[in-house]
């Protein structure tokens, strides 16, 4: 049977694209975020050591990981462009998205094998796990002006946000059951390694499978894309040119540059939050044992996107009544307050409000953000080349900002300091935003 026609802002376009959130949102919250950060120190714990060695070199666990993590956002800056310029070229942007898709749900179960034997290809799955999540999330986020028309586009990208921030919770709650209570799932400590471990194994494997099965609705609905009119030469190269396009056509959009500017420094702050705040409270906050430790921080991260999901909605009606912009300076001011609350942590119910507070405003300015510049950009097909450029100013801010992060916590000696350097950063971000023209009327 042919699959019938899904025509522009209709509920059934709007809802295959926002659920794409709930598929791939469970890579952010428990690979990201929640259990491989703790199965990453436990392995090390447990084999009390602190360095590993890698390609001849000593390196110890954290520096480990964060210049794989730096490396992949290097890599996913690189060749996001040249996905985009083939997409527009050949109008077959959704294959691009199958295909990262497929790469990061298939990285995550092969994480299942990550060990420090197989450090090697631990890491290499790791890598394009982040490959995967993040290339398909920029395709999908090029899709938004292709189903939605601006007065929607609000809503339906908070909704995305909200559907991703439930389902990776009910996701959680499963794998938080099989971590704290492995023997009711049967899984139980043998030479196989311990049952705790193991089962973080296993959530890793529930991950890549929710991942690639869900996102099958999206892919059902969503149109193969804009093909490029006029001859189609340098198809490689294209995106880095079409990326050189975007960057003159700022030159006449001041509202679109200026928005950009604002984005770019801020995001550098809501991303490396994202990334370091599990590490943060692993180091910083007094938890006690290494149970509670793991509860704790499973718990904190359950939090956050719990009050996240209200979080969306609420950004979504400040900013349908008051602006995107107005909303937008609010909501870094917001961060800016927490970034000074996160420095005197120290115990549990600390990281606990903390974490509230940081889901609140984290998932409100993700979705809001990626909704306004969908709103600056001007009328084109090329949105995968204008997305594109988005993405890559995201992930430079990101390669900047986890470096920065990680330099200060270095030469002070403390994560506490650095944590207040981000907030400097949500403060930039506030005072350029307030040089961005406020959409004509706040329906908009």
């Amino acid at each position: 049977m042919l699959k019938t026609l899904v025509l522009k802002g209709s509920k059934k376009l709007l809802n295959a694209w926002a659920f794409y959130d709930w598929a791939n949102s469970v890579y952010s919250l428990v690979i990201s975020s929640a259990v491989f950060p703790i199965f990453y120190g436990a392995l090390f714990r447990v084999a009390e050591i602190e360095k590993v060695n890698v390609f001849g070199v000593e390196i110890a666990r954290a520096p480990l990981i964060s210049y794989t993590t730096s490396l992949a956002f290097v890599f996913i800056a690189i060749i996001t462009p040249l996905i985009s310029g083939i997409a527009d070229y050949l109008g077959n942007k959704k294959i691009f998205m199958q295909f990262f898709c497929y790469l990061g749900g298939l990285s995550c179960i092969g994480l299942s094998w990550f060990s420090l034997e197989n450090i090697y290809f631990g890491l290499l799955c790791y890598f394009f796990g982040l490959v995967g999540f993040w290339v398909s999330f920029a395709i999908n986020n090029s899709y938004l002006p292709d189903v939605a028309y601006p007065e929607q586009q609000d809503a339906v990208s908070a909704k995305g946000f909200s559907l991703g921030y439930i389902g990776s919770v009910l996701l959680l709650l499963v794998n938080l059951a099989m971590v704290m209570k492995p023997e009711v799932f049967g899984i139980t400590t043998d030479a196989a390694g311990v049952a705790e471990i193991k089962a973080m194994k296993y959530s890793f494997v529930s991950v890549g499978i929710w991942w690639i099965v869900f996102a099958q609705y999206s892919f059902y609905y969503l149109p193969k894309g804009n093909k490029r009119e006029g001859e189609r030469t340098n198809v490689i190269l294209n995106g880095f040119r079409e990326l050189k396009s975007v960057w003159h056509q700022l030159g006449n959009q001041t509202r679109l540059k200026r928005y950009l500017g604002a984005f770019f420094v801020y995001s550098m702050a809501v991303q490396t939050v994202m990334l370091i705040a599990t590490y943060f409270g692993e180091e910083e906050i007094g938890w006690g044992s290494d149970t509670e430790r793991t509860t704790g921080l499973i718990v904190s991260i359950l939090v956050i996107q719990i009050v996240a999901i209200f979080g969306a909605s609420v950004t979504a009606w400040a900013s349908k009544n008051f602006g995107n912009i107005k909303t937008l300076i609010v909501v870094n001011a917001l961060w800016v307050v927490i970034c000074v609350y996160a420095y005197f942590l120290i115990t549990p119910m600390d990281f606990y409000i903390a974490a509230g507070c940081v889901g609140l405003v984290m998932g409100g300015i993700q979705a809001l953000s990626r909704s306004t510049y969908s709103k600056f950009i001007p009328e084109t097909k090329d949105t995968t080349s204008f997305f594109s450029f988005y993405d890559v100013a995201e992930k430079i801010g990101i390669i900047i900002g986890t470096f920065l992060y990680g330099f200060i916590a270095q030469f002070t000696g403390s994560m506490r300091n650095a944590i207040i350097f981000l907030g400097v950063f949500f403060l930039v971000g506030m005072l350029l935003l307030t040089r961005v023209k406020q959409l004509k009327r706040p329906l908009e």
